[in-house]
């Protein structure tokens, strides 16, 4: 078995944070969100791995190389024209071959992983198998139908969506999707739906089978989904501290510090994940939080928050909770008259006030 993780959309519900990065290279719990998808395959066993790219792969392969740290032979697989996840798949068969293989959207998060959908397809060996969970908000999401252990109608953001399990970024074909694809002609939105082929599989005979997600999963498309993935994966972090911890200084639960950090006369409770080199200087780290390499935080509060490297907070009264801010920001009181707020946002960007 093979596996393709798709990672060629621009992400513009994350504007401006994608501006400078990639969506999949966004940290959750200080870890690029692309590397959880990475070591779920790994752990599945599979060793070769392509990696579909758009505009953003020279980042892209700058953070993931050739995949040897994690065990990985990986291909970079370039689609200039983003053209939908069934057209991912077809430019990707000289890579994938026959083999069955995994397609793995590469914002998804998923906590148990991919072992067992990997063995529900191994025993069952269905044409595809496809990943399900029950959501809120079903109209947004590819929808199935299930009777009896076999899905039997699949579609695309429906307005009227006849159930609430979605389609959620996993699936394992084998290679009768070639077949299904070519057979397909592109959406409304000029793109090649991979509902449209699985549902292709559906009307002629193969057989699609469904696996329910058992944990939670997370689509990390929208600044509110990184926060709650941060919580989700906080939530499994155990006490590392490495850091130098000073002065009157309290570390409280589950908190992870990495070296060359100093906490200094601050409270830091837990789950917090904190990475190198940063200065926490009397000030207030609150729960699910993250904080990456070479942050400054000074007289200053946050919680429930992602920071990442390179950023600082100082001298801000009150607390800031449930915010994203992306690499080198700068978030400053300052003293001069009149009272001011002095902002220098790029677009899309969005600032609350008292």
């Amino acid at each position: 078995m093979k596996a393709i993780i798709l990672c060629a959309g621009m992400a513009k519900r994350l504007y401006p944070l994608t501006v400078t990065m990639p969506k999949h290279l966004i940290p959750v719990a200080n870890k690029p969100i692309l590397f959880y998808g990475l070591e779920a395959i790994r752990d599945v066993g599979v060793t070769e791995v392509g990696i579909v790219v758009g505009a953003t792969r020279k980042d892209i392969e700058a953070a993931v190389g050739n995949g040897d740290k994690w065990g990985l032979r990986i291909t970079y697989i370039p689609q200039e024209n983003p053209q939908g996840l069934a057209h991912a798949v077809k430019i990707s068969r000289n890579f994938l071959q026959e083999e069955p293989f995994i397609m793995y959207l590469g914002d998804n998060l998923l906590k148990e992983g991919l072992n067992s959908f990997a063995d529900n397809f191994n025993k069952n060996k269905p044409n595809a198998l496809i990943l399900l969970y029950e959501v809120s908000n079903p109209s947004q999401f590819g929808i199935a139908i299930v009777e009896n252990g076999q899905v039997k109608k699949v579609m695309e953001k429906p307005k009227n969506p006849p159930t609430n399990l979605a389609l959620v970024g996993a699936y394992i074909f084998d290679h009768t999707i070639y077949e299904a694809i070519d057979a397909i002609k592109p959406s409304a939105r000029g793109e090649l739906e991979i509902t449209d082929a699985i549902e292709y599989l559906i009307e002629n005979g193969f057989v699609v089978e469904p696996h329910h997600v058992s944990g939670w999963w997370k689509d990390t498309g929208r600044p509110e989904d990184i926060i709650e993935a941060n919580r989700f994966i906080l939530d499994g972090i155990k006490t590392d501290i490495h850091g130098q911890i000073k002065g009157k200084s309290q570390i409280v639960g589950r908190v992870a510090i990495e070296t060359g950090t100093e906490i200094i006369d601050s409270i830091v409770r837990g789950p917090v994940a904190i990475g190198k080199n940063c200065k926490i200087i009397n000030s207030f780290v609150g729960p699910y939080t993250s904080i990456g390499d070479g942050v400054v935080l000074e007289n200053s509060e946050i919680e429930h928050s992602v920071m990442m490297g390179n950023s600082s907070i100082r001298n801000i009264d009150g607390r800031i909770d449930n915010s994203l801010l992306g690499r080198n920001v700068k978030v400053n009181k300052i003293e001069a008259k009149p009272h001011v707020y002095k902002l220098i946002h790029g677009d899309n960007s969005s600032t609350e006030l008292p």
